[in-house]
């Protein structure tokens, strides 16, 4: 287990990232979703993070649901604020945003105090808890000055009341999450999509900042949201089509694991685990066959040889990855 900063809070170095229980992409059903859930926990898998947006909720009721059947004090737990959902007389589905669920509410942005304490309530409601470990301002990029202004006092102050145990940011792009580890008192951030085998962005400035100042990263997306699961023409790369470029450099990273005797899943799990300021990171899975096998790719070995290779042949930066 691994402490977010100076908070307390305590995650496992393997954690259960909830989008897919929102249907993100195709549907799955109440059963589906918790065979995830108890595949997770069957694996030591102790912290899980979920959103109002995955979904317009549908994740963060079945995660609670889910969780029902074991003792609050024995996982962690972490939403998202910054969108409010409001009900909506919309037909249709909400595949623009993602996922396969009708589009029974609309997401409306408010990173304001009111805003944020108000969406904290509604997913304790949905989650059927009373407590959350760990509250993320999500995805603030085109809201910065709210959410430095408003959004982040509030975190604050709800951490005071102990209402939460562990505040952060959580987005896709490292330039706000390292402004937020450099001028606030967050004990996390939460970085999706940027430091993986195909992007090492979070590398140059977010991670060594965040080491220095004792801020905790939780990593998200170390599989570019498919890609390097499984790298075909017709995967996604950061939730859109895959490029040509990209996949062939996915398709490279895969022959010299193979040839290394390991798997593009496991390296590209090792590869953002062994970062000293990551305490966790999240693997989105969808049904108990994905759990298991995150869960074995995650304990594989994987050889120094490999990392060796990717340095020598210029497919990794010779100062990133694990010695």
């Amino acid at each position: 287990m691994n402490t977010l900063g100076r908070s307390g809070v305590a995650v496992t170095l393997l954690g259960l990232g909830a989008a897919p229980l929102g249907n993100l992409f195709t549907p799955l059903d109440d059963e589906q979703a918790e065979q995830a859930v108890t595949a997770a926990w069957q694996r030591g898998i102790r912290y899980f993070d979920t959103a109002p947006h995955y979904g317009l909720g549908l994740s963060e009721r079945r995660l609670g649901a889910a969780l029902r059947a074991y003792d609050r004090t024995h996982y962690t737990l972490s939403t998202k604020a910054g969108r409010l959902l409001e009900a909506s007389d919309a037909t249709g589905d909400d595949l623009a945003s993602g996922f396969a669920v009708p589009a029974t509410h609309r997401r409306v942005w408010d990173f304001s105090a009111d805003g944020v304490r108000r969406s904290l309530e509604a997913s304790l409601t949905r989650l059927g808890l009373d407590r959350v470990d760990v509250v993320y301002l999500h995805d603030p990029d085109d809201h910065a000055e709210q959410a430095f202004r408003e959004g982040y006092p509030a975190l604050e102050k709800l951490r005071a009341e102990g209402m939460v145990g562990a505040i952060g940011a959580g987005m896709n792009q490292t330039e706000m999450l390292t402004r937020f580890v450099r001028d606030t008192d967050v004990d996390v951030v939460l970085c999706a999509g940027r430091y993986t085998l195909l992007d090492q962005s979070a590398g140059t400035g977010l991670l060594p900042l965040a080491a220095e100042r004792g801020v905790s990263v939780v990593l998200g997306g170390v599989f570019n949201s498919g890609l390097l699961a499984d790298p075909r023409p017709t995967a996604t790369y950061d939730y859109t089509q895959v490029p040509g470029e990209l996949l062939a450099r996915a398709r490279r990273l895969k022959a010299v694991a193979e040839r290394h005797g390991t798997t593009l899943r496991a390296a590209a799990l090792a590869f953002s685990g062994a970062h000293p300021a990551v305490a966790s990171v999240l693997v989105g899975a969808r049904s108990a066959a994905e759990v298991h096998d995150c869960a074995d790719q995650f304990a594989a070995d994987v050889p120094a040889a490999l990392w060796a290779e990717l340095r020598e042949s210029g497919m990794l930066p010779r100062e990133e990855g694990p010695s």
